[in-house]
């Protein structure tokens, strides 16, 4: 039935033959990102006709008890809830997707009804994440209808990378050992939940790239943070990159690469037509305090990087925080589209960041498309041991999504009680402008380190060049203590440095944030002009606490991502109340929801096939999110 392909490669996604289907072939929805599609079957008149068609299931999941800031053990591996974060992607008229144990499915994307199953037989019991973003697709232009003439190339947990077949799920013999390569060669001694793939490799020409998740702040010397290149079609090793000081060796005589770097977690885009390969790199370990780390280690944290797709050699980079020792690691996707900037047209790349500040780079380049300006930022407060940058870069335009800073007087509460109470509470630590250095006291971090902006965002209208962005607002306090003082058992032990972090929200005693609300927003941006055309508050606190009093304040708790169409329309579900919405990019007004089984804390993506559009989320949960964890893939079409 599913005749040859031919592959039209954009900046929009992939448009084939086969009835026309416009697909969706990476997690981003292109190479470059941007969660767009020139699907408009749906749009802003027809959207509430929208209904719930089908629903796939794969058994992959733990309810669990295991929460956000307990020490990651072996046995809490088993317990922890798992994540459901996934995109599929739609190519050659299959739907793909990895569950949270990185099995791989191959759908009909009409029905769910499964095509095939791939199982890596990974241990997950020596793993202390369950996320996987995505798998992507290579098709090969001189044989795509031959054995393994399209591959899905998957990341998993236990840090391998393995080539399938897409229309039969077996492996392709001919790619490294067994179909798989290992990226733990090169590397330090580690345990399994140090160093695991999280999120979907990239493919440029007959290249796989990939990076990894490295565990934040365990100890200093943690596996390399390495981008590497294999071949598609072998498996062979062609390159890598550790983001070491140009004048630094990025690995040992033996070929083992320095460790403590930064690490390249989140997913990277390429640019086929410049042969350019950008990263968005992590924060060096420990996370929280630098004043251990040697200079090496802190050239490209937090950074913006392009690296030439043939070599690996670093073409330009932009760092969006100095020193970073706030957890402020880029978390997205830099985002391909171009822009016309004062009567001028360039290629750009747009990274959003934990802070909430939107960086508009030049992808050939790395200049700045709109103004960037370094301004001093606070050097009192510091432990001793540690030293700040003197000044850090903030974008002039776009304007932040994020208020940048906290003090008392940002204080709020239910009533008037709990808000004297979080007053008070914040004037006994430190409180003040975004960069305010952690402290043995404790110091406000306003954004958090969960953001701003997290790996779910932005997405982006190419026709109307407008950026849409979900931004958390939540106070976390961050506290330093002397490693002879911590308690067992932390999240982030920062072994092998002067001192521990101990990390909390800020909430009153009636469990609500000392941070003002809306604590969740969804905003749109004119990337041209940078300024930010509406923002309002997303999501309610529905299914966290009682009626009628989830309407008394707007905006709930979120992670995840948007997605928007050429009809105009972005879908998101992502809030913690369990839907997934539909809202007109010109407005922001909120068209249609449905309510999902769980909450939707991944990005959906759209399709057509045989002629009929349809959006699919994943709703397995996460674990900032109140609802139980779980594993719908869950698909709607018009209906009417």
């Amino acid at each position: 039935m599913h005749k040859i392909i031919v592959a039209l490669l954009s900046t929009c996604g992939t448009v084939s033959v086969f009835a026309q289907d416009i697909e969706w072939p990476a997690y981003g929805g292109a190479p470059g990102g941007g969660h767009y599609s020139q699907a408009s079957q749906i749009t802003k008149d027809n959207v509430a006709n929208l209904s719930q068609v089908w629903t796939h299931r794969s058994g992959d999941y733990v309810e669990g008890s295991q929460q956000l800031g307990e020490e990651q053990t072996e046995e809490s591996s088993r317990t922890r809830p798992t994540n459901f974060i996934v995109t599929p992607i739609m190519v050659r008229g299959s739907l793909y997707y990895c569950t949270s144990y990185n099995r791989v499915f191959a759908l009909d994307p009409a029905t769910g009804e499964e095509r095939w199953v791939f199982d890596p037989e990974v241990d997950m019991s020596q793993e202390g994440l369950t996320n996987c973003r995505a798998v992507s697709s290579w098709i090969d232009p001189v044989a795509p209808d031959a054995p393994c003439g399209h591959r899905i190339i998957l990341g998993t947990l236990d840090a391998r990378i393995i080539a399938i077949d897409g229309a039969t799920g077996k492996r392709c013999p001919a790619f490294g050992r067994n179909g798989e390569v290992s990226l733990a060669r090169g590397l330090t001694k580690h345990t399994g939940f140090e160093y695991s793939i999280t999120s979907a490799p990239a493919i440029i020409g007959d290249l796989i790239i990939s990076g990894a998740f490295v565990a934040d702040s365990q100890r200093p010397d943690v596996p390399a943070g390495v981008v590497r290149a294999y071949n598609v079609r072998t498996g062979e090793f062609v390159w890598g990159w550790n983001p070491t000081h140009p004048d630094h060796p990025q690995a040992d005589e033996i070929g083992t690469y320095t460790p403590g770097t930064t690490n390249v977690w989140s997913t990277i885009s390429v640019d086929a037509e410049r042969g350019l390969v950008i990263v968005p790199t992590g924060n060096s370990s420990p996370d929280y305090y630098g004043g251990d780390r040697e200079g090496h280690l802190d050239y490209y944290s937090s950074s913006v990087v392009a690296l030439d797709a043939a070599t690996g050699k670093v073409a330009w980079n932009f760092q969006t925080v100095h020193h970073d020792i706030w957890d402020y690691d880029i978390p997205a996707q830099p985002t391909f589209v171009d822009l016309t900037i004062n009567g001028v047209t360039r290629p750009a790349v747009v990274q959003v960041t934990k802070m909430g500040m939107t960086f508009v780079l030049d992808r050939e380049t790395g200049e700045p498309l709109h103004p960037i300006e370094e301004r001093p930022v606070p050097q009192e407060g510091a432990v001793i041991g540690e030293y700040l940058s003197p000044t850090q870069p903030f974008p002039v335009k776009p304007e932040p999504l994020h208020q940048l800073g906290m003090t008392p007087d940002d204080a709020w509460g239910l009533t008037f009680w709990d808000e004297g109470w979080c007053r008070d509470y914040l004037e006994s630590i430190h409180t003040g402008p975004i960069y305010t250095p952690p402290s043995l006291k404790g110091t406000v971090y306003y954004p958090s380190p969960i953001g701003g902006n997290n790996w779910g965002t932005p997405a982006v209208d190419l026709d109307r060049k407008i950026m849409v962005a979900n931004t958390n607002h939540m106070a976390m306090e961050v506290k330093l203590a002397p490693q002879d003082s911590c308690p067992e058992g932390l999240p982030f032990p920062q072994r092998g440095s002067r001192y521990c972090v101990i990390m909390k929200p800020i909430m009153s005693p009636l469990g609500a944030p000392c941070s003002p609300p809306p604590w969740a927003t969804l905003a749109a941006v004119d990337l041209e002009s940078g300024d930010i055309l509406w923002q309002i508050p997303f999501g309610t606190l529905e299914n966290m606490i009682p009626w009628p009093f989830y309407h008394f304040v707007d905006g709930g708790m979120q992670m995840g991502g948007p997605m928007v169409t050429a009809g105009g329309l972005i879908f998101i579900g992502a809030a913690s109340d369990g839907y997934l919405r539909a809202h007109d990019i010109d407005t922001g007004a909120e068209l249609w929801k449905a309510e999902l089984p769980t909450t939707g804390n991944s990005v959906p993506m759209t399709y057509t096939y045989d002629g009929v559009q349809y959006v699919v989320i994943a709703a397995g949960g996460h674990f900032t999110s109140p609802m139980p964890a779980g594993d719908h893939i869950v698909a709607f079409r018009l209906t009417k």
